[in-house]
């Protein structure tokens, strides 16, 4: 029978693992021409946020100078445009950090060929995407599988905590960028088993404690938007749709 540590070794063992502490604030973007317009908002064809999306974006800039919530160390954008505008927007709640682009934080890249599209032509043309079952299965032809995108941004979360280990960093990024660290955190599978809805310019936080474990802090805040309509009507673009 293998012999046991002592318990006062386990102890001083626990003790030289490295604690992190690294927050991370995740930021989901404000509302985007893209949702209102019913099109695929990819990284080409992206044209950044509505007007209620500003609205909202200048709403959680107004809180964090209100209420000096988060002690940001550094802000980080994904290089959608609709995120970076959120990012601009809201930088002087946070001290007007300079704002790091990192494309490695977008959004589900769907691939130059439907990047742009309607959603009516996409389902016409594709079928409704499977998210729910294999994550190497092709969504966007020609696009990121959901293995691909969740290993893309895993990534960007690794590099993120060894580059600002112990400091508080902002993210304006995606809700399916969010969805995919919830699911990283929980240790929960790439595709269903759970579902949320991570609404626009929320606050999703989470604390790195060591490797493999992660704190919750909160999720989907989004208490400056009392007041707001939850969405722009949908507009679609009649010339975009005849271009496809």
């Amino acid at each position: 029978m293998p012999q046991l540590a002592p318990v006062g070794v386990l102890r001083r063992e626990t003790s030289l693992i490295h604690v992190s502490g690294t927050r991370l604030v995740l930021i989901r973007h404000g509302e985007s021409n893209a949702t209102v317009r019913r099109v695929i908002g990819g990284p080409r064809t992206c044209s950044g946020l509505s007007q209620l999306g500003q609205v909202q974006s200048e709403r959680l800039r107004d809180r964090f100078l209100r209420h000096n919530e988060i002690p940001a160390d550094a802000l980080i954008s994904s290089s959608f445009p609709r995120a970076l505008e959120t990012a601009q927007i809201i930088a002087p709640g946070l001290g007007s950090l300079p704002i790091s682009v990192l494309p490695q934080w977008g959004e589900h890249d769907p691939g130059p060929q439907c990047d742009g599209m309607t959603y009516k032509d996409f389902i016409d043309l594709y079928g409704m995407p499977d998210w729910e079952t294999d994550p190497h299965a092709v969504t966007f032809p020609g696009g990121e599988t959901v293995a691909e995108f969740h290993l893309r941004v895993g990534a960007a979360l690794a590099n993120t905590v060894r580059t600002y280990d112990g400091a508080t960093v902002v993210v304006t990024c995606h809700g399916g960028v969010i969805d995919a660290i919830l699911r990283t955190a929980l240790r929960a599978p790439t595709t269903g088993f759970f579902e949320v809805h991570t609404l626009n310019t929320s606050i999703t936080e989470v604390q790195h404690l060591r490797a493999g474990r992660w704190k919750l802090l909160r999720y989907n805040d989004a208490g400056h938007l009392s007041g707001l309509p939850e969405s722009t009507p949908p507009h679609v673009d009649d010339n975009a749709a005849a271009s496809q």
